[in-house]
């Protein structure tokens, strides 16, 4: 056994031999990924979430028929410990924050809460659905029921 001086092991070719980046084990080529990107599998849940929330923004602004005033649209995983004074006991599902100076209104979803809520995929983008709406219409000033006239049949 040979003593390899540490400096020695960052340079290439010198001490341990270079690790391929997937192995060939046995003799039956690379390791590849067990589902392509394209495959639904591969999304996470949070990245389905983020697409339902992005998919409920641009129905919303396709039925209103003209553009929001400056806002951005955002997922957190938890609401921040400290609520709001008009939020009591229960925990939000989503939250509006005003424009401030040059930064536009930001509406945020918060994905874990509205995942408990939820069972199944199906009713998950209709709860999205609601919170975003009624975000939306909080922003725009209306009911929610005015921003979409399909609002109260969500909920069946």
């Amino acid at each position: 056994m040979s003593w390899t001086d540490p400096g020695d092991l960052r340079r290439p070719g010198v001490g341990r031999a270079a690790r391929p980046s997937r192995r060939d084990r046995r003799g039956r080529g690379v390791r590849g990924p067990l589902a392509w990107p394209a495959v639904p599998v591969m999304a996470t849940r949070s990245e389905h979430f983020d697409e339902l929330v992005i998919e409920s923004a641009s129905r919303l602004e396709e039925i209103w028929g003209r553009p929001f005033p400056p806002v951005e649209f955002g997922v957190e995983d938890v609401p921040p410990s400290d609520p709001a004074p008009w939020e009591h006991a229960e925990v939000p599902l989503g939250r509006l924050f005003g424009a401030e100076g040059r930064s536009p209104a930001r509406v945020v979803i918060y994905r874990r809460p509205v995942e408990t809520r939820a069972v199944g995929r199906r009713e998950l983008a209709t709860l999205v659905a609601d919170v975003v709406t009624e975000q939306v219409a909080a922003l725009l000033g209306v009911a929610p029921e005015q921003l979409d006239p399909g609002y109260d049949d969500l909920d069946d």
